[in-house]
């Protein structure tokens, strides 16, 4: 990637899975994601409970700053989980 140009943007994205589970992850691309979820190479956890719809998705500058949201938000209750997203989080 050339020096001028800015690095592309990570996503935060919240899926709603068999089960009614959510999964929570990061991507350079969410719907490309989803997908590789859907088909079973994604993660260990929705190769068991395979993905139905995306539920949110925020876009962070970089790859660390997508990761720290990650981990905050994987430590919020389920129900305030949504919430996060329409939140400053």
């Amino acid at each position: 990637m050339p020096p001028d140009l800015p690095p592309p943007p990570y996503w935060l994205y919240l899926l709603e899975c068999e089960g009614g589970v959510y999964y929570a992850g990061i991507a350079l691309d969410v719907e490309q994601r989803f997908l590789r979820h859907v088909c079973g190479l994604g993660a260990k956890f929705t190769r068991a409970r395979p993905p139905l719809r995306i539920l949110a998705a925020r876009e962070y500058p970089s790859k660390g700053d997508a990761l720290r949201a990650e981990a905050r938000l994987k430590a919020l209750p389920r129900a305030r989980k949504l919430a996060f997203f329409s939140a400053d989080g």
